[in-house]
């Protein structure tokens, strides 16, 4: 797929998401195919309104071949059911980068580079486009530099911004919660407790009604 500006996509190349997602498991080009490791895509409902973004498969992710499905994807789904949001049929989980970047000095992976980032980001904007939500959450500052060219998660977390017609906001990637457990005022769990409620009063007020057309 072509490069193009950050807020101006090409002409959509894709009439469905199957036939994307074939073209995405062919993938032998892409700057870590020589990894050896597996293209992971998405899980979840292509039908829903509330799509999350990830930053790249992780070990776990790699062998079961869906995103979110290791200790932090379990905790992002008590998030999310925290929040009324069934993890299965209310939301589409998908990744900023498709495969798992290999580890150095001894760790199982690493965070992904700019140009892989860059790379795949065309795949990421078409998935948006084909499965149309209204409210995109972007976990971590990977996700926040594919979709919205900056980082900055501390600063960024919790504010909604409007791209393309649809409600984008960062929140902090599950992974961050693990490694900072607690839950008082202001720590980072109280913080995602905010975000999630005020998630929850976005998609209530976007979807009222809409249910019955």
């Amino acid at each position: 797929m072509s490069q193009f500006n950050l807020f101006n996509p090409p002409t959509p190349q894709h009439t469905s998401l199957d036939e994307l997602f074939r073209e995405m498991m062919q993938l032998r080009d892409d700057p870590l195919a020589s990894a050896g490791t597996n293209v992971v895509i998405s899980r979840g409902n292509p039908q829903a309104k509330l799509m999350i973004i990830g930053e790249a498969p992780g070990p776990e992710e790699n062998i079961k071949g869906k995103p979110f499905v290791g200790r932090a994807g379990q905790l992002l789904d008590k998030i999310l059911e925290a929040g009324g949001f069934n993890p299965e049929t209310d939301v589409f989980i998908t990744n900023s980068v498709f495969r798992l970047p290999p580890g150095e000095e001894g760790k199982s992976f690493r965070k992904p580079t700019d140009k892989e980032i860059e790379y795949y980001r065309p795949y990421i904007h078409e998935i948006i486009r084909l499965v149309d939500p209204l409210i995109m959450l972007l976990t971590g500052n990977v996700a926040c530099q594919s979709i919205l060219g900056k980082t900055g998660i501390t600063s960024l977390r919790g504010q909604w911004t409007r791209l393309q017609g649809r409600w984008v906001m960062p929140i902090y990637h599950p992974s961050y919660l693990l490694r900072n457990p607690s839950r008082e005022p202001g720590s980072p769990k109280a913080q995602m407790w905010d975000d999630i409620r005020e998630v929850r009063r976005k998609y209530d007020e976007l979807t009222k009604g809409k249910e019955s057309l």
